[in-house]
């Protein structure tokens, strides 16, 4: 499996429209979790989230959302932010452009009629899948977040010792750092994240939500 863990400065020059990274001067990291929410995770990840009086990030699929409404209120209620993930977990590079946009509407239809209030105002696109024309249209209406650092808890064949240790190793300041909220992704996510807020609390560090 063939995916950069840390972002190379040239794939985010590629697309300048979306935010890869925060300031580093402030001892601030952007924890995302992306795909959920799901029964078999989101309440364990919100259980751990409060113990460390974290706030993260979530992009969420409508298709999830619809599924599981009392997950994603919860999410809310507890001062996280809510992003757009499309409805399907489209890929943008085997959609058409006016397919992609109307899964977008959808799940933006399904934040609202969930009790997310208004617009997402967050876009993140699945497997981080655009083209230029794409994250032109996307921008007019969303802020388009990417990241700093992918754990790869879905790949399942990295050991979750491995996925916690390179993930520490990744992450400074300002960063931004996907975990994915699906069963792929479990056994890494369960080892790693308690130890990743442990580890960067105990240095200081705050976990913010993307406003």
């Amino acid at each position: 499996m063939l995916y950069f863990k840390k972002t190379p400065g040239w794939l985010k020059k590629l697309f300048p429209q979306a935010t890869w990274n925060f300031d580093d001067t402030e001892k601030k990291i952007f924890l995302t979790f992306d795909d959920g929410p799901i029964p078999e995770l989101t309440p364990w990840v919100l259980d751990t989230l409060k113990e460390f009086d974290a706030r993260a990030t979530f992009f969420y699929v409508g298709n999830n959302i619809k599924k599981h409404p009392e997950l994603f209120k919860r999410a809310s209620d507890e001062g996280h932010s809510i992003g757009n993930h499309t409805f399907n977990h489209l890929k943008g590079w085997r959609t058409s452009h006016e397919d992609y946009m109307a899964n977008i509407a959808l799940c933006e239809a399904a934040i609202v009629e969930c009790g997310g209030g208004g617009p997402a105002g967050l876009f993140r696109p699945p497997y981080g899948q655009l083209t230029f024309s794409l994250a032109k249209k996307i921008s007019a209406n969303y802020r388009i977040i990417m990241w700093d650092y992918l754990t790869g808890d879905f790949d399942q064949s990295l050991s979750p010792e491995k996925c916690h240790v390179e993930t520490i190793m990744g992450t400074k300041s300002g960063s931004i750092v996907i975990y994915h909220e699906n069963v792929k992704a479990e056994a890494r996510i369960k080892y790693s994240l308690p130890k990743f807020l442990d580890h960067f609390s105990s240095l200081g560090y705050q976990f913010c939500a993307i406003e």
